[in-house]
């Protein structure tokens, strides 16, 4: 059980090491402009995405269902735990989101300046914050 957890906390940080750092990536990919740049950018962010943050979150996922499983009949009806799972649900979304966002940068597709992806870069702060909170307070218990 405590590997599980142990693997869980592994794999989470490694993914929100790649929410964080991949929109940081799209901020200054969306400054550059020489094709040197661009094409530099476009290989950094596949290799975050496909062989860091992907991975990671899948591994994430997975140790979290474990986990669920085995720890159920204790918190089944504790609404930290629902709160907990729709953030991680959101948190994939936002995933998938980063991944379309690759893919148009990709393609020389980029919709958004530089400091709407400041802004979008956010988003996993604020949710590792509320998912530590939950989990180590457990409010509404």
């Amino acid at each position: 059980m405590m590997l599980l957890k142990t693997l869980h906390i592994i794999f989470m940080t490694a993914w929100f090491a790649g929410l964080f750092y991949l929109p940081r990536l799209f901020v200054y990919h969306a400054m550059a402009e020489d094709k040197l740049s661009l094409d530099r950018f476009v290989i950094m962010e596949r290799k975050l995405l496909y062989g860091i943050m992907t991975p990671s979150a899948v591994l994430t996922v997975v140790f979290g269902i474990f986990l669920t499983y085995i720890y159920l009949p204790v918190y089944l009806n504790q609404t930290w735990l629902a709160l907990k799972f729709i953030l991680v649900v959101i948190l994939i979304f936002y995933h998938i989101w980063c991944i379309n966002l690759y893919k148009d940068f990709s393609k020389n597709k980029n919709k958004h300046s530089h400091v709407w992806y400041r802004w979008f870069n956010e988003f996993p702060v604020i949710a590792l914050i509320l998912i530590t909170v939950l989990v180590i307070y457990k409010p509404f218990s």
